[in-house]
């Protein structure tokens, strides 16, 4: 059976607005995917929603699609998208009004039964995590356009496959292969070069965005049209896959994919195989992401520049610590950037950052308060004072929490585990998975007969060491690749080896203890090291680094997106045999 060509055209709410342009001319394609949501997008369209309630979806995918409907009409392109945020049936609606106004006979369904806010008092939006037999139901009546809401971002590909395919609830290792694929389209640009460790190895100026070959028994090629830039390998689609997830096991509303069963090859130029993926059954609950509103925040950039940078940071701490006592913020935290040198030929090199971010649950407390103070020192403290900005009013910041609830309505305690929801219920929650098709007729979408707790998986036996050999002190980067993000409050920094030495080593030295030294700020927190020797990697989960999540802004770097490259700047005894 000819595979089933998957594109996408959007890893995020603000990718490259021509992408869907470029997958429909750039070559043979039958559906195209455009993923828009995370945590934190789910928040900025929750406040659209306060503020409109027809609100609440990407409103950036119509004007794409006023452009590219009419093309992907006549070659035959279905196009599936989580778009619809909060949203899905508003979108919908618009885009059967921008297909009537065009004059393009196009059907569009779309999947519902997410939004479980209702549930949850106190949220901006409570959502449940589906999986793709929902979009199924859609394609198979005959939809031309699919927007969902939230979904994972795998069951846009999952979805169009068993479809296709005419795979039931019960092929897990063809779905598992499908979530893997699925997993390495979603975010765009990052599996053909974007943000890669080794980026400087091909053109990564402007990645080509990627397609999936999906064959029959799950197993895919992950690709490019021919001609875009950027190159795809097994380092680019290692990296993805390792992307925001865990262990071996990465669950999904369909299936458990294992990702230890994971065999990469290159198999020509910019063409990687997936294949052996292996999948168990889901497990019993699905994951509900709440976003609520925290608080306000404020910040002010203090610039120190040339001499005494250490004491100058310490009068405009004194001061401003005496000023704020008056009416004191919940949180306070402070943060000296040493950016500038010695003796430097730029004043922006001469100058550090002296960063004051403040957190409380009045407004006024983080706003005229921080303001005032700060603004008041401007001829009263350091020689050279001035700041990047003046502070604002002050701005409210959302947090993330990830809570547990059966597949169908059933009495839940928030928060459980999919192990413990048979504790004493605090909620009672039903989850209506429901496909609304072109014809307007609503079809529930069953959940799984299946399912599995989740279990760690017991690590598998360590390669051999190396043999003893001279070594010098050099950055890790140079022989291994990382890639980090954020789930919730927890980062994952996803490293890489590539070569089966360098594997070897990297198994016995980047240990969880070892994470931790090289990292300060992970040593008083929950790491855990998963190994993966098929994709020769380690992936760390580090609990809590990032706080409330990234809608919190708890530290400099809020989605962990640099965390992997820190790690890779650090400096070990590394084999000169390897270097």
């Amino acid at each position: 059976m000819k595979p089933l060509r998957i594109g996408n055209f959007s890893g995020f709410y603000g990718d490259r607005s021509d992408a869907l342009r470029e997958m429909l001319t750039g070559g043979e394609v039958d559906v195209l995917t455009g993923d828009y949501l995370a945590e934190l997008t789910m928040l900025i369209l929750a406040r659209d929603r306060l503020k409109d309630p027809s609100a609440g979806y990407a409103r950036t995918f119509p004007r794409q699609l006023e452009d590219c409907l009419g093309l992907a009409h006549e070659r035959g392109v279905r196009i599936v998208t989580n778009a619809g945020g909060l949203n899905p049936a508003g979108l919908a609606g618009e885009i059967r009004r921008l297909a009537d106004r065009l004059g393009i006979p196009v059907r569009v369904a779309h999947v519902e039964g997410d939004d479980l806010t209702a549930a949850y008092p106190g949220t901006l939006a409570a959502h449940a995590y589906l999986g793709g037999f929902g979009i199924a139901e859609c394609l198979r009546a005959g939809a031309d356009v699919v927007v969902t809401g939230r979904v994972t971002d795998a069951a846009l590909v999952t979805g169009p496959a068993a479809a296709h395919f005419g795979w039931r609830p019960d092929d897990h290792d063809r779905l598992a292969g499908a979530v893997v694929a699925g997993h390495v389209l979603e975010c765009g640009t990052q599996a053909t070069g974007g943000n890669y460790a080794f980026f400087t190895e091909g053109d990564a100026r402007r990645p080509g965005f990627p397609l999936a070959e999906i064959h029959a028994d799950g197993s895919s090629v992950i690709t490019k049209h021919p001609g875009t830039g950027g190159f795809v390998d097994v380092g680019t689609v290692t990296a993805q896959l390792l992307y925001e997830t865990g262990g071996a096991r990465y669950a999904g509303p369909d299936v458990t994919a294992r990702l230890d069963t994971v065999r990469l090859g290159q198999e020509g130029p910019d063409r990687v195989r997936i294949e052996g993926v292996r999948g168990e059954a889901p497990p019993p609950t699905l994951k509900v992401g709440l976003n609520r509103l925290g608080g306000f925040r404020n910040e002010v950039v203090f610039v120190l520049t040339g001499l005494d940078i250490e004491a100058k940071a310490a009068l405009v701490r004194e001061q401003l610590s005496d000023a704020l006592a008056k009416s004191p913020p919940g949180e306070v935290r402070w943060e000296l950037v040493r950016t500038d040198r010695a003796d430097a030929d730029t004043e922006e090199t001469a100058s550090a950052l002296l960063r004051l971010v403040v957190r409380d649950p009045d407004q006024q407390v983080v706003g005229r308060a921080l303001s005032g103070a700060a603004v008041e020192l401007a001829l009263a403290s350091y020689p050279g004072f001035h700041v990047l900005a003046p502070p604002g009013r002050g701005a409210p910041y959302g947090v993330f929490e990830d809570v547990y609830v059966p597949h169908v309505g059933a009495t839940h305690r928030a928060g459980a585990s999919d192990v413990d929801t048979d504790q004493v219920p605090t909620a009672h929650v039903s989850v209506s998975h429901t496909a609304v098709l072109h014809d307007g007729r609503r079809v529930p979408v069953p959940p799984p007969r299946e399912t599995r707790p989740l279990a760690a998986v017991p690590d598998p036996p360590l390669p051999e060491p190396l043999p003893p050999g001279p070594a010098r002190r050099a950055p890790l980067g140079l022989v291994v690749g990382a890639r980090s993000g954020d789930k919730g409050g927890n980062a994952n920094v996803g490293v890489w080896a590539r070569s089966e030495d360098a594997w070897r080593w990297l198994a016995h030295t980047l240990t969880a203890d070892t994470f931790r030294r090289l990292i300060p700020e992970s040593r008083d927190l929950p790491v855990t090291r998963h190994l993966l020797p098929n994709l020769r990697a380690v992936n760390f989960v580090v609990e809590g680094i990032l706080g409330a999540g990234v809608a919190a802004q708890a530290r400099f770097d809020p989605q962990a997106k640099a965390l992997g490259e820190w790690l890779r700047s650090r400096h070990l005894d590394i084999p000169e045999a390897l270097l």
